[in-house]
């Protein structure tokens, strides 16, 4: 079962539901401030009507009051009142200080034309007033209130998930360490039990062949104990030449493959290419990535290991002509999970990544793969300072 596929599909469906919800509620609050808005137009055309009847009306005082009261219960939208040739005649709910600042007003006349069209004032015989506004304060609010609360609670499940995440990864890291260390110590009686058993063999029965190679096969218990003990702890590394590392890696891989499946090793033929390596470690992100080739070939193919230098940096590419990994993958590939396999953990490239960039401070990545035609895997390693 891929963990790492239903991971991916629960988190995307809790993205779905959320943005879901989100814009549910951005609509509702769009259709509110609508409503608003156009109810705040109508009480501007009612102080704009208030306004043209005080203005040409010899109606009676309590009229005239009752007019007055409808103009001054406008203490929310700001309005500026002009001419027909946006002469400023007067103003209400602006900044008492700002207004006496003619400039700003007029850049506030400009900016209210953008947005709303003025109400028209006509008082007869050719006379036409204006009256400029803009959303009120309130209606403003509420307008960025939706986007400010959807990103409040963005943050607030973004720091909560990296806290989850990083708690969990903590714990999972733990047991990992925990089971690796357990590991070690469980394969360490028997190997070495093991050992001094084909020891006594090949000193009785030196003429059978077939303990050479089962001394091979507990050198690597050996090899795999010392592995998993090192899980955990920052590995000691020394100046180790790699084209032997790998050699000896492949060398081991070639005897425990399909015959139908050829290694094939090209490197500089000098004295060596030193690096500060793990060597225990080192070999198993070897083994790691060309055992993935040879998966990836299903058993019949080539695999060609490329070791080459910079004047800092040492390379190792791993290529096959497997069946490819479409490049929506590569990355994916080096996550702890994910796997193609049925029977697959999806741990040994996420192993192969920590031991090489966090334990080696180098890289481990895809260099290019492309589906049916077969993958490079690329190490990069920084040689010893001379």
């Amino acid at each position: 079962m891929n963990i790492y596929r239903h991971k991916t599909r629960w988190k995307l469906a809790l993205l779905i539901l959320a943005v879901t919800i989100g814009l549910l509620s951005l609509s509702y609050t769009q259709s509110l401030v609508k409503n608003l808005k156009d109810e705040e137009r109508k009480k501007v055309e009612l102080w704009a009507e208030a306004t043209r009847q005080i203005i040409s009306s010899s109606d009676t005082t309590e009229n005239l009051a009752f007019l007055v009261r409808i103009i001054e219960g406008n203490n929310t939208v700001p309005v500026i009142w002009t001419d027909a040739a946006d002469n400023i005649i007067a103003t209400k709910n602006f900044d008492s200080v700002k207004v006496r600042n003619p400039k700003y007003l007029q850049s506030r006349i400009v900016r209210m034309k953008e947005k709303t069209e003025p109400i028209l004032i006509d008082l007869g015989g050719g006379d036409i007033q204006k009256i400029y506004y803009r959303d009120s304060i309130i209606l403003i609010r509420l307008a960025w209130y939706p986007y400010v609360q959807l990103s409040v609670i963005i943050l607030f499940i973004l720091v909560s998930y990296l806290a989850f995440s990083s708690s969990r990864k903590a714990e999972q890291n733990q047991v990992w360490v925990g089971m690796s260390k357990e590991t070690a110590h469980q394969l360490g009686t028997p190997t070495s039990s093991l050992a001094g058993w084909i020891e006594i063999l090949q000193m009785k029965y030196p003429e059978v062949k077939i303990a050479e190679e089962m001394g091979r096969d507990v050198s690597r218990l050996e090899k795999v104990t010392e592995r998993f003990s090192k899980i955990g702890s920052r590995p000691v590394l020394a100046a180790e030449n790699i084209i032997t590392t790998v050699t000896q890696t492949v060398e081991y891989l070639k005897s425990r493959s399909s015959s139908k499946v050829t290694f094939k090793i090209t490197a500089p033929e000098l004295s060596g290419i030193v690096v500060p390596v793990n060597v225990a470690l080192f070999s198993w992100v070897v083994e790691n990535v060309c055992k993935n080739a040879v998966d990836a070939t299903e058993g019949e193919g080539k695999i060609d290991i490329h070791i080459s230098e910079t004047a800092d940096s040492a390379i190792v590419d791993i290529y096959d002509n497997g069946k490819g990994i479409p490049k929506s993958s590569h990355k994916k590939i080096f996550r702890p999970g994910y796997t193609t396999k049925q029977r697959g953990w999806g741990l040994g490239l996420s192993l192969s990544k920590r031991i090489i960039e966090e334990y080696h401070n180098g890289k481990i990545f895809v260099k290019h793969s492309e589906p049916g035609k077969g993958t490079c895997i690329r190490i990069v390693l920084k040689k010893v300072s001379r």
